[in-house]
This record gives C-alpha cells, structure tokens and sequence, in this order.
C-alpha cells in the first residue's frame, strides 16, 4: 500500500466515531457481566428468590408460635417475649431488583457514585424481586410489622417510598418503618443501631438481606474475620436470618482488597484474583 493510501485510510479511521468502532470489536470485558446477566434474566435467579421468600412464610409461622424466636440475638434485650411481632428487611437486592443500574453501570464503564445513585432511586423504575411482594403482604395480613433497614441515603427516602408504595409493599401505616442511612446522627452503614430501635418496642421474627451487613456488624472486616463471624452466627443461617442471592455487588466484593475503595480498579481485581484457589491441573 503506498504511502498516500495508508495517509487516506488513517484519515477514514479519524471520521469514524469511537462508539462504532467499539460496537464492531464487541463490548469491553467487564466483572460485572455473567452476575448482572444471571440476576436479570436467569430463571434461576427468580426460582432462587422464590424458595427464599417461600422459605420465609414457614419460619415466619414458626416465629409467630414461639415466643422466645428472635432474629436479632444482639439487640434484643429484656422480656422481649409479649412484644408485637416485626420483621426487619433490606431493600436493594432483597426486595427491589436495581439491575437496571447495574446495567447501566455495565454498557457505561461506570462504577457506583452516589449521585448517579440517587438519580436512578428518584427514577423509580426498581422492581420486586420474586416473591418479595408476596411475602410482605403475607406477613402484613399476619399482624406483623415491617421495616425497612436500607442503606439507600435518608435524601432518597420520598423516592424509595413512592416506589414501594406503586409496586404494593406496606407502608407501616402511622409508624415509619423506613429506617434509612444517615437519617440520624448514628444510623451509619452498619444496621445494629438500627435494629436496636426495632427491637425496643417489637419482637424480631425474620431478618432477610443480600448481604452479610444486613445481619452482623462485623461485615467489614478481613475475608478470615469474616468467616468467623459468619461461624458463629450458624444458629440463625436458614432460620431467623434468610439471605437473597446477591453476585453484582456486596461486602464479599471488597473485603478482598480490604474495602479501600480509593485503590485502582486493577489493584481491586488484582486481590480478588489472588483469593481465588484453584485446581492444580491434569497431571503431565
């Protein structure tokens, strides 16, 4: 190719946006893509919630026949036992599927920001997970409070009402059982202060999330601390704590490169590699 041919197609190339050129190559990798992919559109996924939220029903009867079932071991205090019954659920990923932002995060090469956020909340487009809705209703005919404990931010509190509120869910009537992050002065990421105004004046059947935070305070902490933690919480696993399959996002996430955010997306997934045990291989 002569010299003028080669000037004349570097000049094609210059006209040609870059969007096209990377809509010809394919999609850029992504961590995110086989999760996102499996939460949206596996029929899995949905049977998964489905047994979970099933699951839910049956322990929540048992609860209610005995007195002495609470799902919050470290904040229920005193003669917790005639109190009305509660249930404490998360909100994102265990009851409002945001896998629209996580696509949109995905085809963007985004990562998470709070303002990008909070304008997905204010867009209220979620939508319930399988079996969520069911189960809320269910415990509501049962006389049995529901609260929120969501890490959502206390400012998207008006936006997250009015979508549960569109999709059905009980909205606890004259008490509010929105307990959102950073509404008071000590109701920070980690949810036992929340719990604790819970459990003050209701008995705790259930606790379901999609996360180890929604349970134990411990959640961010080293993979090993973790592990003990989650040990010696094995009593409630299955019984009063039920947890909703979450692989997009989530304290396992990064407790791998120790929750430092400020670290490189390449040193993030650089530990995440180095954790991973594998097979030797076929023998030679």
């Amino acid at each position: 190719m002569s010299a003028r041919k080669i000037l004349a197609f570097v000049a094609l190339l210059a006209t040609i946006p870059v969007g096209t050129v990377r809509a010809q190559e394919g999609p850029a990798p992504n961590d995110m893509l086989l999760a996102t992919l499996w939460t949206q559109r596996s029929v899995e996924y949905k049977g998964n919630a489905l047994t979970v939220f099933a699951l839910a029903r049956i322990r929540l009867d048992e609860a209610l026949a005995d007195r002495n079932w609470t799902a919050a071991p470290a904040e229920q205090k005193g003669d917790y036992q005639n109190l009305p019954p509660a249930v404490i659920l998360d909100i994102d990923e265990t009851l409002l599927d945001n896998s629209f932002f996580q696509v949109w995060m995905l085809k963007n090469n985004q990562t998470f920001s709070t303002k990008t956020w909070n304008q997905f909340c204010a867009a209220q487009v979620s939508t319930a997970i399988p079996g969520a809705l069911e189960f809320a209703k269910y415990a509501d005919s049962k006389g049995v409070k529901i609260f929120y404990i969501t890490n959502r931010g206390a400012e998207t509190e008006k936006d997250t009402r009015e979508n549960m509120a569109r999709l059905g869910f009980p909205m606890g009537g004259n008490v509010d059982t929105f307990l959102m992050l950073g509404e008071k002065a000590d109701w920070s990421g980690a949810k036992g202060t929340r719990r604790a105004v819970v459990t003050k004046d209701y008995r705790v059947l259930l606790n379901i999330g999609d996360n180890f935070g929604d349970f134990d305070d411990r959640y961010r902490t080293s993979e090993a601390d973790r592990l003990k933690a989650f040990d010696s919480d094995m009593a409630y696993w299955g019984r009063q704590w039920l947890v909703i399959a979450n692989p997009t996002y989530g304290s396992f996430d990064t407790a791998p490169f120790g929750h430092d955010f400020k670290k490189p997306r390449e040193e993030q997934r650089k530990a995440k590699w180095d954790v991973l045990q594998s097979w030797s291989g076929p023998t030679p």
